[in-house]
């Protein structure tokens, strides 16, 4: 399995997931030409993608999902709820399949477990993403307001993590955000700080676990140094042997390889002679 984040922040996020021949992208927060610029980088082919997964129906995830689904034929899931509060983006023409946070969906070898998250989005969800022929999971999850017991549960064994590291609690408060904005970040319905997603990818650590890539940056109120270092240290008390990443709003990231990452953090083995 690969993973490529092709950007992620207030003003779009997406993220691109290889098995074979099969690409599915998780959300399309950018407009149909940044997106089609994005997949350019990457050397992805538009028509290519396999299937498109909307998480939830704030814009900074949807805007483009209309104009990609409809230009290249591919197929949008999403919940019910997101569809109707999205419908201004849709014109009935694309190719829909519903799906809920009760069971998993498989897109050609790729097992989809959406699970509901805190955030204030009419029905918001976070994946995990397992490939079926080796087992490799990667964990989704950009907009959580807080961190609860089933976040918790969903997010367990991750070879990679993509995780939401918003705001710097000082950097928020000094921002030029209205105070009702602050107020909504900051809340248990908004985004995670640096020091909550600390305590999450702590909770969430084992040995397995390869890369963390912290995603959702607030340009406003946080830096990628300290947000990176906040969640380094916190890692690194755990003896994580794993790279901690931060995802550009610009730029696509490099792309990642599971398999290659997974047998980096691999503990040696033992000789017997």
């Amino acid at each position: 399995m690969k993973v490529t984040v092709l950007g992620s922040g207030s003003r779009g996020n997406s993220v691109l997931i290889e098995s074979g021949d099969v690409r599915l992208l998780v959300d399309a927060g950018f407009s149909g030409r940044d997106m089609e610029r994005r997949l350019a980088a990457v050397e992805i082919a538009p028509e290519s993608i396999t299937a498109l997964l909307i998480t939830h129906d704030h814009s900074d995830h949807t805007r483009g999902m209309g104009v990609v689904a409809r230009r290249w034929g591919i197929p949008i899931y999403m919940t019910e709820p997101t569809r109707a509060a999205c419908h201004k983006l849709l014109d009935g023409t694309e190719k829909l399949r519903r799906y809920g946070s009760e069971e998993p969906v498989e897109i050609q070898g790729l097992v989809v477990a959406p699970f509901l998250t805190v955030h204030d989005a009419v029905d918001p969800i976070a994946v995990t993403v397992t490939e079926s022929a080796t087992g490799q999971k990667l964990g989704i999850a950009t907009d959580l307001g807080r961190a609860t017991t089933p976040v918790r549960a969903a997010l367990q064994g991750c070879d990679l993590l993509i995780l939401e590291s918003n705001h710097d609690p000082i950097l928020l408060r000094e921002s030029h955000y209205p105070w009702s904005v602050k107020s909504r970040i900051a809340s248990g319905h908004g985004h995670l700080s640096n020091r909550a997603a600390a305590e999450l990818a702590g909770e969430l650590y084992h040995k397995q676990l390869a890369t963390v890539i912290l995603a959702h940056l607030s340009e406003a109120a946080n830096e990628p140094e300290i947000a990176r270092d906040t969640v380094g240290v916190a890692l690194e008390k755990l003896r994580y042997r794993g790279p901690v990443h931060v995802a550009s709003q610009e730029t696509p990231m490099e792309t990642m390889d599971v398999s290659r990452l997974r047998a980096l953090v691999a503990p040696p083995q033992l000789s017997l002679l």
